[in-house]
């Protein structure tokens, strides 16, 4: 249904993204699900090309515990890619993994580390359909540590409900609106 609206602003950023910097427009990333279950998810690429590999030149900068990762004013970021992440844009392409059913809108958000990382109270967020968005991102965005993000994925799998998710949804958008924990 939104679909047809969504189609130029994401053929706009696409141009964007590799007017900026030449390469693949999409970054595509195994993310766990459900279960454990190991997924491709997609989002616009919003670092240079070779950002993984920078990544290990940059560990020691890490603000977050490993495996998380996280730096302020990251370089591997470009232009038009710190935009789209202020924007919330470079999470548009999930739509594709809600289409898929391997998201939905909302839930904990999927994990770039593998379940063998996790720690047995860990897996209980792996008991729902990871989402797009969820409590955590209304409640800090990328300012929270997994452990904290850990604790709002168990609440909101104790309280979801189709009013709890709409209230997520409608949080979502005035907190991307207000650049809350924003990149």
């Amino acid at each position: 249904m939104t679909l047809p609206f969504l189609l130029p602003i994401f053929l706009i950023c696409a141009l964007l993204i590799w007017l900026d910097d030449p390469g693949p427009v999409f970054f595509k990333q195994w993310r766990t699900g459900k279960g454990g279950a190991r997924f491709r998810m997609y989002k616009f690429r919003t670092m240079v090309t070779n950002a993984e590999e920078l990544k290990l030149k940059y560990a020691h900068l890490n603000e977050l515990t490993w495996p998380d990762f996280k730096m302020t004013n990251d370089p591997r970021v470009t232009r038009v890619g710190r935009i789209l992440r202020k924007t919330s844009l470079d999470e548009m392409p999930q739509i594709i993994n809600v289409l898929k059913g391997d998201m939905s809108l909302v839930g904990p958000r999927p994990t770039s580390f593998d379940v063998s990382t996790y720690s047995l109270r860990h897996t209980e967020r792996l008991e729902v359909v990871p989402g797009i968005t969820g409590l955590w991102q209304i409640s800090g965005r990328s300012d929270i540590d997994f452990d904290q993000r850990l604790l709002l994925d168990i609440e909101y799998i104790e309280r979801r409900s189709l009013w709890f998710d709409i209230q997520i949804l409608f949080r979502t958008v005035i907190a991307v609106f207000k650049q809350e924990g924003a990149y």
